[in-house]
């Protein structure tokens, strides 16, 4: 056969990947259109290959499965359906049994019994994450045709793990979902049509990547590869805006090593080449390096200590105000700020305090995926290995199969995407969890962030870090309160200052005119523009300000009105204003702007070097030109101050005076306090009813959303059982089709007239030559065969059927027809596969010839011998 001369030029080397007793099980999931696939697969795969192969397909739980059979017909391996605790053996192929779960542990399978309702069930993901726990490294999983996303949580498992994923290219598949469910989630090494992929597979397990040789991480590093590497690092911060270059090396080579041996590249520096040609590389290199294993209740002894020991002390020391903030740096999925939501709620029912605490975690990681993966709080039913049953019940609603957050603790957590080494920190807080992820940085950024880390947290705040981490040189910054545990306590640095190095992010963005930061410096017809507005209305000094405060543009002396702040520099008007004009601007410049009319305060007085200067204070709101709009002019007047009366006052009516002053100051601060208290409280309630109303709507969309997906999952489910069903009936139709043409051609060759009755004698089939007999045409079938006129001298033909069918034993007789031909009636019973008697076939064979020479015999020898012949005859 063609296919076995391929499989023979193909053959691997006998000191192949059959000598590692490790042999390779590569994991198959298909489903829709996956039976022409895998065929396509297996028959790619050579002889003798020492690999082994488990199919899971998505199959009817209620029909016995024809697969193992389908597939035996295009490889030489040993196809067979997988049985409880069977042994995994190299060069073969083993079926997942309907209505069954798989799973696999120390190379032996395992049948479970489905936990999720029919059309929920996600046997792909199961089995490949069962196989990346098993096989880790060596892990090998495949996805091919099929519809919804079933295999890519499998795929994900198997690439943390740092094994190989293969993905159908999606052009060649019959349904492509499941393909390009896994694309899309960028955890696709090789994407190929099915019948490449073993070709792949063994010149990848032959040929492990050169890439990197050991020497790479044991040896000083060559110019040329750390060359290399910056520009790898490089290649990365331009593409998607974070920076590897400080993370530690030997993490990062391991990742690029990886990426290499997809592609095959012999050295870092074609791979530099490569990626700076592929930007779709440089973005799956980046998902490459970032790592998100985690789960709920990592370490449940630190968690139980963080829950039973720090969590009680912070909640009864809060008495001044109700609210802890914490900050989960790295969060990936959400497990870890989850599980820390949970333990809180658990330590607030247990120390029932007299005002209500709340806890507000902030969640952030690189991977943008991941947080929008922690936003839905929905996970695999794998996680009550982790969870436990009391926190399931009370934690988690089940949903379809899976497990999804309740209400409760996801309030509490607010995710963001966030990069701990580039943006700002979040700051003020009580707790900062930061696990297992300082183990990926190098030193230099360690150092970095442990006094950024000392600045966000409060006195006395809780630093919880990875099992494998420390404080490293910071004791002095961070007191442990359960060493084994990495939990810290902040104190306060004694014998030195602490540089904190910020980070900051400059953005490519081009600013809104509302939020320019003051260094900023305004577009060119900006200036155009406040000038001629400046020429039209004002004459005195001014400057341009957004609705924060921050000064855009100066215009004339100001040096009188305001003042650098000492410090940091800071362009906010309200911090440059001396003294008598701050508290008039804090409330000048908002309600001119919430207003839109122009605000005058007039005789105020300030003082500049002990001199003292009257003035007019008008803020402009501007509303045109476009460019301007939501911005404010601040125009400051100079105004001669009242010459002081001749009759000096008495000390009493100066200090009235004063009072009067001070109390008109005050009555008006306390009106402007009035109505800025009004205007937030019905700002407060109109915002309290719009919320209502969305989470309202959003509830009963989110509702219609379950219902829909859940109908949409079953409906996909069911129309994959259907696609497998209908690809074996027509392999079986085919099978029964050439069947059926065997038999007619042997009917046919044979020349023997036969007839095929039921059990009633209804005519069930007929050759062409019967029709020489009968009077048969094709709409006969069906009728009974008394109707049917025939040339037969054979009344008896109906009862000796009959009689058949009675008895079971055959009737052989030689009847004479009409037009005096002899035929000789075969009449036995018609037993089916399965025993059972279905009718009669009747046969007639044409005995006219023999009869004729009969007669002839018998008239010779009656001639030739006379009266004695006849006599002896008789």
């Amino acid at each position: 056969m063609p296919s076995t001369g391929k499989r023979e030029r193909t053959q691997p080397p006998s000191s192949a990947v059959t000598d590692d007793q490790h042999f390779p099980i590569i994991g198959i999931g298909a489903s829709a259109g996956g039976l022409e696939a895998l065929e396509q697969f297996l028959g790619g795969v050579p002889i003798n290959s020492g690999m082994a192969f488990v199919v899971v397909q998505h199959l009817d739980p209620n029909r016995h499965g024809m697969l193992p059979e389908l597939l035996q017909r295009v490889t030489t391996m040993v196809v067979k359906q997988a049985g409880n605790r069977m042994r995994v053996k190299p060069n073969c192929v083993y079926v997942i049994p309907p209505n069954k779960d798989l799973s696999i542990l120390h190379d032996t399978l395992y049948l479970l019994d489905p936990v999720a309702a029919r059309g929920l069930r996600l046997p792909i993901n199961s089995f490949l994450s069962s196989l990346a726990d098993d096989r880790r490294e060596r892990a090998i999983g495949i996805v091919l045709s099929g519809m919804g996303s079933d295999g890519t949580q499998g795929l994900l498992a198997i690439s943390e793990h740092g094994g190989l994923s293969l993905v159908q290219d999606p052009a060649t598949a019959k349904f492509d979902a499941m393909p390009r469910s896994a694309i899309d989630a960028r955890l696709a090494d090789i994407v190929a049509p099915p019948g490449d992929m073993a070709r792949l597979i063994l010149d990848r397990l032959r040929h492990p990547p050169p890439l990197l040789e050991n020497e790479t991480l044991l040896a000083p590093e060559s110019e040329a590869k750390n060359s290399a590497f910056e520009k790898i690092c490089i290649l990365l911060r331009a593409q998607t805006g974070h920076d590897f270059s400080l993370y530690k090396k030997s993490t990062i080579y391991r990742r690029i090593e990886r990426r290499m041996g997809v592609h095959r590249h012999g050295g870092i520096a074609d791979y530099v080449a490569f990626l700076q040609t592929n930007p779709q590389e440089v973005d799956l290199l980046f998902k490459e390096l970032l790592i998100g294993v985690t789960s709920f209740f990592r370490d449940p002894a630190a968690w139980a200590y963080l829950q039973e020991e720090v969590l009680p002390k912070m909640i009864r020391a809060k008495t001044h105000d109700n609210m802890l903030r914490a900050w989960v740096a790295g969060c990936s999925s959400g497990e870890e700020a989850y599980t820390l939501a949970m333990i809180f709620r658990e330590a607030m029912d247990h120390a029932k305090p007299a005002n209500r605490i709340e806890l507000q975690i902030f969640a952030t990681d690189l991977d943008p995926d991941a947080i929008a993966k922690a936003r839905q709080g929905c996970y695999p039913s794998s996680i009550a290995a982790d969870v436990s049953p009391e926190r399931l019940e009370r934690f988690f609603v089940e949903d379809n199969g899976r497990f999804r957050i309740c209400q409760e603790i996801r309030q509490m957590v607010v995710f963001a995407p966030h990069n701990v080494t580039m943006d700002p920190p979040f700051t003020r807080l009580d707790i900062l969890t930061c696990r297992n992820l300082m183990i990926y940085l190098g030193a230099d950024l360690q150092k970095r962030l442990l006094p950024l880390f000392h600045y966000s947290l409060k006195p006395g705040g809780t630093l919880f870090l990875g099992s494998a981490e420390s404080i490293g040189n910071f004791a002095e910054l961070f007191s442990p309160l359960e060493a084994k545990a990495r939990i810290y306590r902040r104190e306060e640095a004694k014998q030195r200052a602490i540089d904190v190095d910020f980070p900051t992010r400059h953005s490519d963005n081009s600013p809104n005119p509302t939020l320019i930061t003051p260094p900023t410096m305004p577009p060119a017809n900006l200036q155009t523009l406040a000038d001629q507005l400046l020429l039209q209305k004002f004459s005195p000094a001014a400057v341009l300000t957004n609705a924060d405060g921050d000064v855009l543009f100066i215009n004339g002396r100001t040096g009188k009105y305001l003042e650098p702040a000492a410090g940091k520099a800071n362009w906010n008007i309200h911090a440059m204003a001396r003294e008598g004009l701050r508290q008039e601007l804090m409330l000048a410049l908002p309600k001119a702007l919430r207003t839109a009319e122009a605000v005058v305060v007039k005789n105020m007085t300030i003082e500049d070097s002990g001199e003292t200067q009257c003035l007019d204070l008008t803020v402009f709101p501007i509303e045109e030109p476009a460019p301007l709009r939501g911005m404010a002019m601040i125009v400051f007047a100079d105004v001669v101050a009242a010459k002081p009366e001749p009759k000096r006052s008495s000390r009493k009516q100066l200090a009235d005076a004063r009072v009067a002053e001070l109390e008109q100051a005050l009555h008006k601060a306390r009106e402007e306090v009035q109505r800025i208290r009004e205007e937030m409280q019905s700002s407060h309630e109109e915002l309290k009813s719009a919320n209502e109303e969305l989470q309202s709507t959003n509830e009963e969309l989110q509702s219609t959303n379950e219902e829909l997906t859940t109908s949409k999952e079953e409906m996909q489910s069911l129309n994959e059982e259907l696609q497998t069903v209908n690809a074996e009936l027509q392999s079986k139709v085919d099978e029964w089709s050439a069947t059926s043409n065997d038999m007619k051609n042997l009917l046919n060759s044979t020349d023997i007239a036969t007839v095929f009755l039921d059990n009633m004698l209804h005519v069930r089939r007929f050759t062409s030559q019967a029709t020489q007999i009968f009077k048969f045409i094709q709409s006969d079938i069906g009728r009974p065969l008394a109707d049917i006129v025939h040339k037969l001298d054979y009344l008896e033909l109906q009862n000796d059927a009959r009689n058949v069918l009675r008895t079971l034993a055959f009737c052989e007789k030689q009847i004479t027809s009409n037009d005096g031909c002899w035929y000789t009636v075969r009449i036995m019973p018609y037993r089916t596969l399965e025993n059972v008697i279905d009718g009669v076939v009747i046969t007639f064979i044409d005995i006219s010839e023999a009869k004729r020479l009969e007669a002839e015999l018998r008239a010779a020898r009656s001639g030739g011998e006379g009266h004695p012949a006849t006599g002896n005859s008789s």
